[in-house]
């Protein structure tokens, strides 16, 4: 039972990192629909791909563009479009 448990949790991760929204360029970009814009601002800054993705992920898209990055290192904007 408890191997069963440990595969079930493998593989729901497995599946849930394939569903990760994706960043893709402005030129792939007009294949998809515009569906809002993000704008994440952190002081010391700790954002990753991942974190920016799973953003993403929470407002319902698949895929972003990042527009902009303001800011130094320890403090940045990131503004993304969103696409579905």
């Amino acid at each position: 039972m408890k191997k069963l448990s440990i595969i079930v949790l493998l593989g729901s991760a497995l599946a849930f990192s394939a569903y990760a929204a994706e960043q893709i360029s402005p030129e792939q970009a007009s294949k998809y629909t515009k569906i809002g814009e993000l704008s994440v601002t952190e002081d010391g800054f700790t954002m990753t791909d991942d974190g920016l993705s799973k953003k993403v992920d929470e407002k319902g898209g698949k895929y972003y563009v990042i527009t902009s990055i303001e800011g130094q290192s320890e403090h940045k904007t990131i503004n993304a479009d969103i696409y579905k």
